[in-house]
């Protein structure tokens, strides 16, 4: 498990306003294991990496789905040792992507506190194209912002990609994801539902079936990550040794 150390420290206290939890919820996590301890500084302080803030926003995001701290702990178990901030982050964005589209309205002072730095006006715009917020209607309206995509975004900012490009990959991977969505619906429809509706009167069966559909979600979406890490090295690693 990482430690955390890459990039600005913070303190635990701003661990927690950035990701938007209180101090007590970040000790709590830490307690369970859920969160690398921190590297202690001089005078015996903690302080915390952008790896402790993604896996934070992670542990976050699949509560909100439901999964009990123990299948948290599952979940995290599983993931590999060497998972970088980027990483984690992908990860929460898509165990997000399964939610109901949520966005919070944010002001200009508190979407550059979140993002941890001031953004410019290129910055705001590369956030939209990437889909992770909405400029404001009014001139002191307030943007709304998916909060499981702005992290990865900020981190995707320093990244010398052309707005072009950025609008392009999003397409690509919007057409690939549906795609794949649907074909999961499928599988699920013609395998997992209609079989279940032809048993409803067999108490164990609902049962299990409850439980799937309560953890079938994260499962999917680490199975889904995984898959296309392997394939994008396979197809990175072909398409550059090759020239």
């Amino acid at each position: 498990m990482a430690t955390g150390t890459d990039g600005p420290t913070l303190t635990v206290d701003e661990l927690a306003a950035r990701a938007g939890v209180t101090v007590r919820t970040v000790r709590f996590y830490s307690t369970r294991g859920l969160l690398p301890p921190p590297v202690i500084g001089p005078r015996r302080v903690g302080h915390y990496g952008s790896d402790h803030l993604s896996r934070l926003a992670l542990i976050e995001e699949l509560q909100h789905q439901g999964m009990t701290l123990a299948a948290i702990e599952r979940y995290l178990e599983q993931l590999p040792s060497d998972l970088s901030a980027n990483d984690l982050a992908i990860h929460r964005a898509l165990v997000a992507s399964w939610a109901p589209d949520q966005t919070e309205g944010f002001s200009r002072q508190e979407l550059e506190r979140r993002a941890g730095r001031t953004l410019a006006e290129e910055d705001v715009e590369r956030l939209a194209a990437m889909g992770v917020l909405v400029r404001p209607q009014e001139p002191d309206g307030e943007f709304r912002v998916d909060v499981g995509l702005l992290r990865l975004g900020v981190e995707l900012l320093d990244v010398p990609i052309a707005h072009e490009t950025i609008l392009a990959a999003r397409t690509v991977l919007l057409e690939h994801t549906r795609s794949a969505a649907q074909e999961m619906t499928r599988l699920f429809r013609d395998e997992v539902w209609n079989p279940y509706r032809k048993r409803e009167a067999d108490p164990e069966h609902v049962a299990a079936m409850k439980s799937l559909s309560a953890h079938m979600q994260p499962i999917v979406v680490q199975a889904l990550v995984t898959a296309f890490q392997r394939s994008l090295k396979e197809e990175l690693r072909a398409a550059f040794t090759a020239e």
